[in-house]
């Protein structure tokens, strides 16, 4: 039977102190372990650093914390496990990650998204901004990459709810610990320099740097403490990747729908009757250029005039400056299908086509062959992301029995584009000469075939032909430019949070100590989006604009830099123009640009900076929310024994209260336009604001029980309740038309009224401690969530505006074609052509290439659009099993670490079942981790292998569809050698088996993305005062 002693430190924070790793315990931790009085105040610590050490203090962690938590602590001063926050979690079980540019960015616990983890810095909550391409984010999501390892001092996973933690993780509570110099007095400095190759990167620098310091001292008999911390890392990434970036067109085998595939011995095995299938709208090859600066620091400051007295005052810096360049080349689908072969139906009753090939020639009206269009188009777009936190804490020790704690921090993050082009864009070119498109999907890799027409001869291309009629080469003779689309969003996020907590311990009793407390916070959201874009997709201009230097000089070719993606590449399409995004941003606003008005204001809104290209300054949607939290807490903590057999309980209470306040500015819609054959404008009018209100209140329970079978077996069970509030986008005011295509009209709308997602908790631990380093243990967990925030679908007509393809034009138009909608052109040019004197058709402009405009007419009726809004659906349920091993093999210096974590739920998405307003969990997968290593004195090795299982990732929203991504593994190594006492040189290899990533839709063969990037490998030193 073990002692209840009364709580001074824990394993945890004694021994990180001695590799400035102490604050691992504040605040949280030290409120959690209150209760835990599991610790010999006597005891002596033994310092342990390296891979092996922390190893031990996160067991430590486990061991000794109340409910199920894990850690991840600092190695030695200045060297975190992971390179990368989010990757170092992702070996902690039931913890999986997701990758931008090669890199961990977000993360997923137990199979509940990053949404659904609420992320602290030293027990704060902090303010997120991400910024969409496309869109205005929504998101409560926090990035991992905006975040340098070298200062943190470690992490917790919190994946149990208690009491005294802040609320808003169903999956888990993950906080993150920085350095505070009176837990470990005295001076300790180190630097740090490393060299990055990133093998990922065509065109960057071979080599760029990383630079980390921390300094921390105290002085006046330890009273007074500074620590700072600072990091600079420039790095230079590239990807390769095939995409249906438009999504997937889904039919039901045996409906007569435009595009769909008929039972004909051209399409072998086509769909059955009832068979849900799908075609690809488009098809891109992609290669990106990202260069990325990373900016860390942190300043605290301590005094502690009295024993009982101590005062913290600490700022931390983040910014993350992206620049971001790539080009592409695409085709897009007509549907005239010719041949295709097909899957058999899946367990779902979906099919997918492994290979299929379409007619691209038309006529036009004046008889001529009309050929569908190959198109390459450029971006050059970049971002700055910065954090600002101050904060102030003052831990008052009243007596022996009572603690007080006031801790208040005001903290802001902000994400905008950081270049007068935006954050996305887009300027494209095409040429008219594809006669027929196949796509083989047989392989990894999507492979896009076109045959030219036979009446173009060699020399229109300036090349020779093969037997396909494929070109060596593009002729510039032959491409004019079509669109260009600049995007600017726009995230900041503001919280004010004031904390009071205390403790009272009892000298004897079962009740140890009483936790309790009181928060107020403050939450500022705002996401907006603007957008100039020119939707002349069609093409404008005539095919000498284009001074034929600058396009011959960037032809490029697509298959080699796919070249680790497996495919028949053999007649692939091969050619591309790679033009430099300036030089053609300049070319094009000289051209087709607008002067500005006399009041300085453009004379088009596609064009907000006259005959410069650039992204609008004014925003379309405008996105605030502002959210005022109210909470309490009580926690009693006892420890008494039952038998032989020491036990602790924690019995928690928690309440809050919140009211939400959402001011949405939208635009009103003025009309849309019919552009060319698969293409509407949507022209804006005035801006509207949009008010709406929302509030609710919850009590949360908590209880934590742990019992020390044995000496080294504990058994621990846990039930809670936690909430995860919706994300900012649902909580937006009023609607907006997203899209308009020739079958319909859809839009988003928001709800205030939303209540949070709520999960009651169950956990149940067996855990053994056979060595004071290695245990074993296994969790079963069961979520059981109701509220949980799915879709619907509303018809509504809220702009008072008229669509092109309804009324009596149109009617009149497809009845002329037999009623059946099979060739949008068809039917765009018959209108053009038979309502000469309509005023709601704007004329084509032959001498500068701009096809005749459709407008809708008033009287044929407003359009009926398709919302899409969120509303809080029924009960679901998630569980999951989580096994553990830790081992080390005595003095050998050689270690292990393992785990898998299997996981189960009924918020799963049914590929067979069409119908929208699915709501399935995102990130829900099985995990693995190994990690092996051997350590010495002088030198360390480690190599990790991390599996993750295809999951579902989102819902593609027009055509509705769902996106998962496959199974990806990854093997990471690396190794250290110490010169001396305090100089240390480290090799690392990220990804070394260059694994590829890939996504797919309803089918396995549906593919979304499939991407290529490479290993990064880095060469470093560190040295430590």
């Amino acid at each position: 039977m073990r002692p209840h002693t009364k709580f001074k430190r824990s394993l945890l924070a004694t021994s990180i102190s001695f590799t400035l790793g102490a604050a691992i315990m504040a605040p949280a931790s030290a409120q959690q372990a209150a209760g835990n009085n599991t610790t010999d105040e006597n005891a002596e610590v033994i310092e342990v650093r390296g891979i092996r050490g922390s190893l031990m203090r996160s067991m430590d962690v486990k061991r000794e914390g109340t409910g199920v938590v894990d850690a991840i602590s600092s190695e030695d001063i200045g060297k975190f496990p992971d390179t990368n926050l989010a990757e170092a979690l992702q070996r902690i079980s039931g913890v999986s990650i997701d990758r931008q540019n090669g890199e961990g960015s977000k993360v997923t616990v137990r199979g509940f998204g990053p949404d659904f983890n609420l992320v602290t810095l030293n027990g704060r909550q902090m303010p997120t901004s991400n910024i969409n391409a496309t869109s205005a984010n929504d998101s409560r999501s926090y990035d991992f990459a905006n975040i340098a390892a070298e200062g943190v001092a470690g992490v917790e996973v919190f994946k149990t709810s208690m009491a005294v933690n802040p609320t808003g993780g169903i999956g888990s509570t993950i906080n993150i610990l920085t350095t505070k110099p009176l837990q470990s007095p005295g001076l300790k400095a180190t630097f740090g320099v490393k060299g990055v190759h990133d093998t990922s990167s065509d065109t960057g620098s071979s080599l760029t740097p990383e630079l980390s310091g921390l300094y921390s001292n105290t002085f006046d008999d330890d009273k007074f403490g500074i620590a700072i911390s600072g990091s600079y890392q420039l790095r230079e990434s590239g990807a390769a990747y095939a995409e249906i970036g438009n999504g997937w067109r889904e039919q039901t085998g045996g409906a007569d729908d435009w595009g769909s595939i008929p039972q004909t011995p051209q399409h072998v095995n086509a769909p059955a009757d009832g068979v849900v299938y799908a075609v690809p709208q488009n098809m891109i090859y992609g290669f990106s250029e990202t260069k990325r600066e990373r900016t860390n620091g942190q300043l605290t400051l301590q005094y502690r005039p009295v024993d009982n007295l101590t005062a913290t005052l600490d700022y931390t810096y983040a910014k993350n400056d992206v620049d971001f360049n790539q080009n592409l080349a695409s085709v897009w689908m007509n549907f005239g299908h010719l041949e295709s072969v097909w899957t058999d139906p899946d367990s779902d009753g979906v099919a997918a086509p492994l290979y299929i090939k379409e007619n691209n020639v038309g006529v036009d009206d004046n008889g001529d062959l009309t050929y569908s269009d190959l198109v390459s188009q450029v971006e050059e777009s970049g971002s700055v992301a910065e954090n600002k936190s101050v904060g102030i804490n003052i831990e008052y020790q009243v007596n022996d029995n009572l603690s007080l704690e006031l801790d208040y921090h005001s903290s802001t993050a902000e994400s905008k584009p950081n270049t007068i082009y935006g954050n996305s864009n887009t300027i494209q070119m095409a040429t008219n000469i594809r006669g027929t498109t196949a796509i083989d999907f047989r392989g990894d890799l999507p492979v896009v075939t076109v045959e030219y027409p036979s009446a173009f001869s060699p020399a229109d291309f300036g090349g020779t032909t093969n037997s396909l009629g494929d070109v060596s080469s593009l002729v510039p003779d032959t491409v004019r430019t079509t669109g260009t689309s600049f995007r600017n969003s726009y995230a900041k996020s503001e919280i004010d949070q004031l904390q009071i907590n205390g403790t009272y311990t009892f000298d004897e009793g079962v009740v140890n100590s009483i936790d309790f407390g009181v928060a107020q916070m403050t939450v500022d959201n705002r996401n907006a989006f603007g957008l100039a874009e020119r939707p002349t997709w069609g093409g404008v201009g005539s095919f000498d604009d284009i001074p034929n230097d600058i396009l011959a000089a960037s032809q490029n070719t697509i298959s080699n830099r796919l070249d680790n993606i497996s495919g028949d590449k053999s007649n692939m399409l091969n050619s591309f123009f790679d033009v430099d995004f300036v030089t053609f941003a300049d070319l094009v606003g000289d051209l087709y640009g607008v002067p500005l008005n006399a009041d300085g204001s453009p004379a088009d809104s596609a064009w907000p900076c006259g005959t410069t290209i650039c992204a609008p300054s004014r925003y379309s949607t405008d996105r605030r929310t502002s959210e005022e939290q109210t909470s309490a807490y009580v926690q009693a903590n006892l420890a008494f024994d039952i038998g032989e057999m020491a036990s602790d309980l924690s019995v928690g209470l928690r309440y809050e209260k919140t009211d939400i306040t959402s001011n949405t500015l939208l635009p009103d819609i003025d009309s849309i336009a019919w552009v060319s054959a698969n293409e509407f404008a949507i022209n804006l009018g005035e801006d509207l604001f949009y008010e709406g209100k929302g509030d609710y209140d919850h009590v949360l329970p908590s209880l934590d029980f742990k019992i020390e079978l044995t000496e080294d077996v504990l058994f621990r069970t846990s039930y809670s309740k936690s909430i995860t509030r919706p994300a900012y986008g649902n909580l937006t005011a009023g609607g907006s038309l997203d899209t308009v295509r020739i079958d319909g009209a859809s839009g988003s709308k928001g709800n205030p009224s939303l209540l949070p997602t709520e999960s009651s908790n169950i956990d149940i631990a067996l855990e053994w401690y056979y060595s004071s380093d290695s245990f074993v243990s296994v969790t079963y967990f069961k979520k059981d969530v109701d509220n949980f925030i799915s879709t619907e679908q509303v018809v509504e007509s809220p702009f008072n505006v008229s669509s092109p393809v309804q009324g009596a034009r149109f009617d009149e138009a497809l009845a002329a074609f037999g009623g059946v909608l099979n060739d949008s052109t068809a039917i765009r040019d018959y209108i053009i052509a038979n309502n000469p004197s309509d005023p709601y058709i704007v004329p084509a402009n032959d001498d500068l290439g701009i096809q005749a405009q459709i407008l809708g007419n008033p009287s044929d009726g407003d359009v009926n659009i398709t919302f899409t809004q969120p509303f809080n659906s029924g009960s679901k349920s998630a569980d999951g099993i989580e096994l553990t091993v830790q081992h080390m093999f005595g003095d050998s210096g050689f270690g292990i670490f393992a785990n898998y974590t299997m996981v189960d739920s009924d918020l799963e998405f049914d590929d067979g079942n069409r119908e929208r307003g699915q709501t399935p969990l995102t990130g829900l997968s099985d995990t693995a981790n190994f990690v092996g290593f051997y350590e010495t004195d002088d030198y360390q090795v480690r190599l990790a292998y991390n599996w993750r299982d295809a999951f579902f990732n989102g819902i593609w929203g027009d055509p509705y569809g769902p996106i998962y991504t496959d199974e990806y593994s990854q093997l990471d190594l690396s190794a250290s050698y110490n010169i001396d006492e305090n100089f240390t040189i480290s090799f690392e290899a990220i990804n070394l088996t260059d694994e590829i990533t890939r996504s797919y839709g309803r089918h396995e063969s549906m593919t979304r993305r499939v991407q290529q990037t490479g290993p990064r490998y880095m060469l470093g030193a560190r040295y430590t005062f």
